[in-house]
């Protein structure tokens, strides 16, 4: 029993003799607290949808129309894109060494199967990728049926 409570002594002696004591100053960037203040003002706006302003929304589908290492015949195919479908939104992306041209903003992969249909005959390589997508732009006019 002596020799127990010798034991705990000593390893109580020995926990208290190591034991560190010490103050922790924490260096914090203020832009850290700019950060945070705006994504709660994010956070606190309202849904209200903005005639004009695109809506980011879930994730959807694009069709890529060309890809290729030479800017000036991405942007020419974009151009050439445009001048035919006018309606459909373009975007370039950029994955080192490549640039592809994708087309359009569409929730279902039925209406991307649609345009590919549509495009085959000036596009020859189409391929359909999903991705976060612009939600389309709304109608801000009412009619008199809508009144």
């Amino acid at each position: 029993m002596k020799t127990i409570l010798t034991f705990i002594g000593c390893l109580f002696l020995f926990t208290t003799a190591f034991a560190q004591k010490g103050e922790v100053t924490v260096i914090k960037d203020p832009l850290i607290d700019s950060l945070i203040a705006k994504r709660l003002q994010v956070y606190k706006t309202s849904g209200e949808v903005k005639p004009g302003k695109p809506i980011v929304s879930a994730y959807g589908y694009r069709v890529q129309i060309f890809y290729g290492s030479d800017r000036r015949e991405v942007f020419s195919e974009q151009a050439r894109f445009k001048g035919l479908y006018p309606k459909y939104n373009t975007y370039l992306v950029y994955k080192e060494p490549n640039y592809y041209v994708r087309v359009g903003d569409f929730r279902t992969r039925l209406e991307a199967q649609r345009l590919i249909n549509e495009l085959r005959p000036n596009f020859p390589t189409l391929f359909i990728f999903r991705e976060k997508i612009n939600a389309p732009s709304l109608d801000t006019t009412t009619s008199n049926d809508q009144k």
